[in-house]
Order: structure tokens, then C-alpha cells, then sequence
């Protein structure tokens, strides 16, 4: 898993999660499998945990049941070299696919579609403004419904409570883009932990909105670190599970320790077991805990 990349994008499937980790990394120039670990006698039955690189970017996966359906209020945006590069991507993407808004050319990108993949994972696929930038991808929040208006508030939030976080351009909707109010949200761009994502708010309606399909997972090295996100972030004590947390716009969130990673990849049976045994009956993770579990023996 790339090192410096300190928030994951965790994609939850029902059974899936190998064959879809497999087609990205086959539709992605420059991507990878990292690791597949079967988590065995979860509440959901042996779960499949599958770690991948696409162009760079870190992403885990996992088959643990029907609970949750991906939808497109959190996406990824391809920042995409060549018009070519696009059509590629998307033919791939789109084959079993939704399309949201079809491939063709917007005021704001040459090259642009929003697609929804047979996975149901959303990605919006644009041709980059400089041809020499390498394949990027970038999360995108949409606030939508009851989180419509908060946009702007959410952006201070999760700067607030990220290091080496800032907000960068806010382009606004303007007085003549009912149902939209003039002065919210159309995009913005801000970075956590060094890292970039987008947000966007929308007064449309929509049959969906944030849920536990796609969450972050935050890698933390300290139980001190755990213990800020987790205190932070939490809104939703219900909610919270197996490192699992929602926050106050809905959003899921796992605050998990970064040796976990490691942990699954070069543990024998055994120490996964006990790993798995240990962290099922936990909210928030105790990392001398589960160091201890997969220690003993």
C-alpha cells in the first residue's frame, strides 16, 4: 500500500470484492493487486479483504454481505492525460454500467462522463487540463438532501480535524441556478493529510445518500491518534463498530491502526485469526490489544 497515503478508500460488496478488485486493476494503466486475506467466522460469515493500487492510488475492498449499496454520493474523479486514455477508461467502466451523464464535451471538460460501474462504484472520468499530468484520482463528496446547506461547514470541519489540510478554490452557484441557492456549494477542492478531494452540493433530488458502501480509512500509528480521530469524528454512536464510525454528515469513517495493513498481509492463520477474534467485539480499536492478539502464540 502506497506509504504516504494516510486516507483509504474502503469499498464495501456483498460477494465481489476479489472480482472487482481484479477489474480495476486490469482497467487501470499502472495497477496493481497488494494483498487478498480471508477473515474467517465474522458475523458476515469469511470475509474476503483485498488491498489495491490503482495508478498509485490505495484502495481496499471487502465481501462481507448485502448491508450496504454503493451509490454515487461518494465517487471518484479520473483526472485523465488523453481524450483516447478516456474513451478507453470509460468503455471498460461503462460495460454493465450506468451512465449518470454521458461522455461528450461540458464547458467545464473537453472529455467528460459520469459512469456507474457494474459494482455499482461510481467514477467520473475527465480529460486533464495539462497532457503531460499523470493518471489522478480524486474522492468526491455530494452533499445532498438533509446535508444540502453544509457543505461549507463540512469543509471547515474536516480541515479542522485533518493535519496538513487546507481548502483551496470554492466556485459557487450563482443567482440564476434554481434549485440550487445562489452562494452554495457547486465545487471545491481541499486536501487532508496531503491529499486531495472534491465537494459539491446539490438541491436536486436524489434516491440516495451517504452510507457505509464507501467509507475512509484512516491509518493512525499511535493510540493517541485513534483516540483524536475517533473522538472528533464519532456522531453516530450507534453506528459504531469494529473501528467503524459515522460522522455528523453521514459520511463512515475506519480508524484503524496502520499496522493492521501489515498485520493481515504477513500473519500466519493463526495471528489473523486471534487478530480477527480480538477486534470483532470492539468500537474503537485498542491497538496494544491487538498487538498482543497477534503476538500471543
Amino acid at each position: 500500500m502506497s506509504t504516504s497515503q494516510k486516507i483509504v478508500p474502503h469499498l464495501w460488496f456483498d460477494k465481489e470484492a476479489v472480482e472487482a478488485a481484479t477489474f480495476y486493476v486490469s482497467s487501470f494503466p499502472g495497477s496493481h493487486l497488494i494483498n487478498a486475506t480471508t477473515l474467517r467466522d465474522t458475523p458476515s460469515g469469511d470475509c474476503d479483504v483485498v488491498s489495491f493500487e490503482l495508478a498509485g492510488y490505495a484502495f481496499q475492498a471487502i465481501s462481507a454481505g448485502p448491508f450496504f449499496t454503493p451509490n454515487p454520493s461518494i465517487s471518484f474523479i479520473v483526472y485523465l492525460p488523453t481524450s483516447a486514455q478516456v474513451d478507453t477508461l470509460w468503455s471498460r467502466l461503462s460495460d454493465g454500467g450506468e451512465t449518470l451523464m454521458p461522455l461528450e464535451s461540458y464547458p467545464f471538460s473537453a472529455r467528460y462522463g459520469w459512469v456507474q460501474d457494474r459494482f455499482g462504484i461510481s467514477w467520473q472520468l475527465t480529460l486533464s487540463e495539462h497532457s503531460s499530468a499523470s493518471l489522478t484520482i480524486i474522492p468526491a463528496l455530494l452533499f445532498i438532501g438533509d446535508n444540502y446547506g453544509k457543505a461549507e461547514e463540512a469543509l471547515h470541519f474536516y480541515t479542522s480535524v485533518f493535519n496538513a489540510s487546507k481548502i483551496g478554490e470554492i466556485r459557487r452557484y450563482g443567482p440564476d441556478q434554481a434549485p440550487d441557492r445562489e452562494g452554495m456549494i457547486l465545487l471545491a477542492d481541499f486536501v487532508l493529510e496531503h491529499q486531495s478531494f472534491i465537494m459539491s452540493e446539490s438541491a436536486f433530488p436524489h434516491e440516495f445518500g451517504f452510507n457505509g458502501a464507501i467509507s475512509f480509512m484512516v491509518n493512525c500509528e499511535t493510540q493517541k491518534e485513534i483516540d483524536h480521530y475517533w473522538e472528533c469524528l464519532s456522531a453516530a454512536p450507534e453506528a459504531e463498530q469494529c473501528g467503524w464510525l459515522k460522522d455528523r454528515y453521514g459520511v463512515s469513517w475506519q480508524i484503524v491502526p496502520a499496522v493492521m495493513e501489515k498485520m493481515l498481509r504477513h500473519g500466519t492463520p493463526e495471528q489473523i485469526a486471534r487478530l480477527t477474534q480480538t477486534f470483532l467485539p470492539m468500537k474503537k480499536f485498542d491497538l496494544d490489544a491487538l498487538q498482543s492478539a497477534y503476538a500471543t502464540g
